[in-house]
């Protein structure tokens, strides 16, 4: 799995106003790319381009999900917007 080519970016802006960031995109099965954890509340967030869709894994595994909500994120306005910061 290649990286969207935002996702450096918007890890950097997250982890500069303190956010925790684990990066998931390696983890396969249609998990989200990373793990941010920010003022007591965990996000799981799926990073992509502007144009960018999910896959059929992403959209089983957000169907799946029952543990919250999984965040689209496609600039880093939209991930610090998203946690509150």
């Amino acid at each position: 799995m290649r990286a969207d080519e935002n996702q450096g970016r918007i890890i950097k802006a997250l982890r500069e106003i303190g956010a925790s960031v684990i990066v998931l995109s390696q983890v396969g099965g249609g998990c989200p790319d990373i793990l941010v954890g920010y003022r007591g509340i965990n996000y799981l967030m799926e990073i992509k381009g502007p144009r960018g869709k999910l896959s059929e894994r992403q959209i089983a595994f957000h169907e799946s999900w029952r543990g919250g909500e999984i965040n689209v994120i496609r600039s880093v306005g939209q991930a610090i917007k998203t946690i509150g910061g």
